[in-house]
């Protein structure tokens, strides 16, 4: 669930991100868009969005919930999840510039929810040492190759 709503969180903050930057403009330029940062920022948003949403689809197709043992991929997901959407969040930020930094923007509550799922749940760091231990309980036997 905290993987869901972190997708979630870094969906809204790419649309906050698009819309500003496509009636924003600066410079001489109609939109904030024909700026190569900004490009950077909404690409690499967009790519990250786009392969949590994957893991996190895949995680969920994948399970068997007559069984547990899902330890290692929860772990996983809600590691990069949560990370990714606080990344989305923080360059939606800086898309949006002091608009984004302002309580009055719906960027600034994404980031501080993002934030707080780096934490709750779990810490990140306590996914680390879970997925470790998990991996090192393979021995030896390859990850699957799907």
């Amino acid at each position: 669930a905290l993987a869901a709503m972190a997708v979630g969180i870094a969906r809204r903050s790419l649309d906050e991100m698009i819309a500003y930057a496509s009636n924003r403009p600066a410079f001489g330029k109609s939109s904030l868009f024909g700026f190569g940062q900004i490009q950077k920022h909404i690409s690499e948003s967009y790519a990250e969005y786009m392969a949590g949403k994957c893991y996190l689809y895949a995680m969920a197709n994948g399970l068997d919930l007559s069984t547990h043992g899902n330890g290692l991929d929860a772990d996983g997901v809600k590691l990069y999840c949560a990370t990714m959407a606080k990344n989305v969040a923080d360059r939606a930020i800086q898309v949006m510039g002091g608009y984004g930094y302002c309580g009055e923007y719906t960027v600034e509550r994404l980031w501080r929810d993002a934030k707080l799922l780096e934490i709750g749940g779990g810490t990140n760091e306590s996914h680390h040492k879970n997925m470790a231990r998990d991996l090192h309980k393979l021995d030896g036997n390859k990850l699957e190759s799907s």
